[in-house]
């Protein structure tokens, strides 16, 4: 079936440059969108729009009596479909790519779906009054949707072929258990910003009814873990000499984590500011990101044959370790 896009791929063929540009321009907003989405919460302009998906019963954008609230709900409203025009491209330029790299294009399709999923959540989350929880499941929603983003990136700057171990499988599980213990600190910091005092809005939002202190405390055990996890990591990359993009990204992991750490505490003792809990959710986007990035990195995934079903040439070489497909961190070795 003739489609809009495969009438584009018969006009247009992307470099691999532009391929790997659109896909980072596509892992950067879901970055942003996060960002902001924090600083509409940190100014408390979460029900700036009291309504989804309108702003109010009666318009669609915000009036000048909903003031600057109402203009930062908005405006990071606006901004998700920034994001859309950014994963859209990254979409077009993978299936205009010659070859066509199916796995790649669909990748960029479900982060599509991710993102319209959260803008439902999103909506939810305002017509419930900020329910803490749906806040939670939709910080959640945002970090799969870089983990989709940073996926497609890194598949975009690697072959086809089936990838192989480039280390120990020791080490591949040791990756795994790290990326476990970043997902659990990364869940945990949902529960301390479910519980903590900036709620979104100056009205009295409902709070997760636990002691911020003691779920302060499991957040920084779970902290504790995973920079011990990465320090384990690093060590033994180096003493087997693991190719050098995986000892830079798990060095890069250990750097984000002790910044992170840092400001967390900072951030506790001074009463959390605004600005340091802002400084805070975009550490752990950071942090999400070189975590995932490590088990890409211990195996490789070389260019297919040229007549290996892909009409018009082989598919980007591989430099060294990269990323797989929805199921690269399962299944990487």
């Amino acid at each position: 079936m003739r489609t809009p896009l495969s009438y584009l791929a018969e006009r247009l063929t992307p470099t691999a440059r532009v391929v790997r540009a659109a896909c980072l321009s596509a892992l950067v907003m879901s970055v942003v969108i996060v960002v902001t989405g924090a600083a509409v919460r940190l100014t408390s302009s979460g029900l700036g729009c009291p309504t989804w998906p309108r702003c109010t019963a009666e318009t669609l954008a915000p009036t000048q009596a909903m003031g600057v609230h109402g203009v930062i709900e908005f405006a990071n409203r606006l901004l998700t479909y920034v994001l859309c025009a950014a994963v859209g491209a990254a979409i077009v330029a993978a299936r205009c790519a010659k070859p066509w790299r199916r796995r790649l294009t669909r990748l960029g399709w479900a982060q599509f779906g991710i993102v319209l999923s959260n803008a439902v959540i999103g909506g939810v989350t305002v017509l419930t009054g900020l329910n803490p929880y749906s806040v939670a499941v939709h910080l959640v929603a945002s970090m799969a949707l870089i983990w989709v983003a940073l996926l497609m990136w890194e598949r975009s700057r690697e072959g086809d072929g089936e990838p192989g171990p480039a280390v120990s499988r020791p080490l591949v599980q040791l990756s795994y258990v790290l990326v476990a213990a970043t997902t659990c600190l990364v869940l945990a910091g949902t529960v301390v910003t479910g519980a903590g005092k900036h709620s979104g809005d100056s009205s009295d939002v409902p709070r997760i009814p636990l002691d911020y202190d003691r779920v302060t405390q499991f957040h920084a055990d779970f902290a504790f873990v995973t920079v011990g996890l990465s320090l384990a990591m690093l060590f033994a990359l180096r003493a087997v000499k693991a190719p050098a993009p995986a000892r830079a990204r798990a060095r890069d992991l250990l750097v984000v984590l002790l910044a992170q750490g840092a400001v967390g505490f900072v951030q506790f003792f001074t009463g959390s500011p605004e600005v340091l809990v802002g400084a805070h959710l975009l550490g752990s986007t950071l942090v999400w990101i070189a975590a995932l990035r490590i088990p890409l990195a211990l195996r490789v995934r070389p260019e297919l044959p040229a007549d290996d079903g892909h009409p018009g040439g082989a598919a980007p070489a591989v430099r060294g370790g990269g990323a797989d497909d929805s199921s690269g961190l399962v299944a990487a070795g």
